[in-house]
């Protein structure tokens, strides 16, 4: 089973938040999602590819800057993700 943390930039509000949360809960393989927005995260679990996440990140307009597996904390790998803004404004 998979844990892995993505640093996504470009968040602002609980709409972004939802958009987010639905997005990364429809990857295959994805059985929980947990998205904060003040620190910018969004933490999966299950047994999914992460470039699956990131892309379905990317598509619903936020970008993906980093990612981090439990597996090695404290190493973050960069993620190509395509440059979103807030979706309120």
């Amino acid at each position: 089973m998979n844990v892995t943390t993505y640093k996504v930039e470009a968040m602002t509000c609980g709409h972004c938040v939802s958009t987010v949360k639905a997005a990364v809960g429809s990857v295959v393989g994805v059985t929980a999602v947990d998205v904060d927005l003040r620190a910018g995260t969004v933490i999966t679990t299950g047994t999914y590819a992460d470039s699956a996440v990131a892309e379905a990140i990317s598509k619903a307009g936020y970008e993906v800057v980093a990612t981090e597996p439990e597996a090695t904390a404290g190493s973050l790998l960069p993620l190509v993700g395509k440059s979103g803004g807030c979706c309120c404004g």
